[in-house]
């Protein structure tokens, strides 16, 4: 249950953080019926002391059509696809003030290639339908790759530790969010409300993260997306960042399967880029040196595409599903 205080909080933070004017422009092309859609490049639009000069909804992205705006809020796939057109450079970006990413990590190697091709760095932000946006790289200074940035205007976060509960300093631990951002609860359902908030009255947004020195937030992963492989904890996140680095390699899924052994085998599916020719093997052997043997995949899997959802998230659950049995053992239960 999103309120009216909710949504008018964070048009205010994202109007401050986000520098909006009576001038700006929004290119939305994001699916309506989605909270990314509905918050971050549209709120700070309706604000009647604020309001946009105009507002272009398409119907679908066409990345050969002109983006005439000031400001364009997309997802991952969204920037993917437009690095692959010739024509995206600095002079076809120029009129543009902001581009902003969300909904779902975006590879640091995009990051990178886009602002090398346009010199426009992308501002990732980080957000969920309960909370709505809650952090996000800065408009001016620096945009790390890999990183969601800081806390908007009056909104708190915090990383526990799973055991304890006590806040963790610069360590992976469970990321929790308190701000007049933060939802009502849900619908019909003071249980379920219950069981995510902290005694103290923290949503726990089942992301797994740490702070940086400079305040910056760093996603690994959700929770549930966690591999326990031979006993040790293995972020999905830091391996798909060193898959994704590859020559050759588009992007990269990592998540765990039944393993008769380590109870859990770290398993990549890959999209190779076009005319690519690397197999498993040479994958396997590029990134033993990069990351400890624990978090190197027993298997990488060459697949044409990730099973996305409308909003571009990679559906781990169906990679879960589909390849259950790969190392001949039976699932612990039913895929969800």
């Amino acid at each position: 249950m999103l309120t009216r205080a909710n949504l008018a909080s964070n048009a205010a933070a994202l109007v401050e953080a986000w520098r909006f004017t009576s001038r700006d422009i929004v290119l939305h092309t994001l699916p309506l019926f989605h909270i990314h859609a509905c918050s971050s490049p549209s709120t700070p639009y309706w604000r009647r002391d604020r309001p946009v000069a105009a507002a272009e909804i398409r119907r679908r992205t066409d990345p050969a059509a002109p983006a005439a705006g000031d400001g364009v809020h997309g997802v991952p796939t969204h920037y993917t696809r437009l690095l692959q057109l010739p024509a995206l450079n600095r002079e076809a970006t120029i009129g543009m003030r902001l581009f902003v990413s969300g909904s779902a990590p975006l590879p640091a190697e995009t990051h990178r290639e886009f602002a090398q091709r346009t010199g426009h760095a992308i501002l990732e932000r980080y957000g969920m339908t309960e909370t709505l946006i809650i952090t996000s790289n800065p408009v001016e200074g620096l945009r790390k790759p890999g990183s969601v940035g800081a806390p908007l205007p009056g909104i708190a976060v915090r990383v526990a530790r799973e055991a304890s509960g006590a806040e963790a300093h610069a360590e992976v631990g469970s990321i929790e969010v308190k701000g007049p951002n933060v939802f009502a609860g849900y619908w019909q359902d003071p249980g379920k409300t219950r069981d995510e908030f902290t005694a103290d009255g923290w949503f726990k947004t089942g992301d797994l993260g740490y702070v940086d020195g400079e305040g910056y937030v760093h996603i690994v992963g959700r929770a549930k997306d966690l591999v326990i492989s031979g006993g040790y904890n293995v972020y999905p996140k830091e391996v798909e960042t060193e898959l994704d680095a590859l020559p050759g390699v588009l992007e990269s899924a990592v998540f765990g399967v039944p393993h008769p052994d380590l109870g859990e085998g770290v398993t990549a599916a890959v999209v190779l880029q076009p005319a690519a020719l690397l197999s498993e093997a040479d994958i396997i052997d590029a990134i033993k040196a990069r990351l400890a043997r624990y978090k190197v995949p027993k298997r990488v899997l060459l697949i044409e595409e990730l099973p996305r959802n409308p909003m571009g998230k990679v559906q781990k659950n169906r990679l879960r599903a589909a390849f259950a049995s790969l190392y001949g053992s039976k699932p612990a239960g039913p895929a969800t």
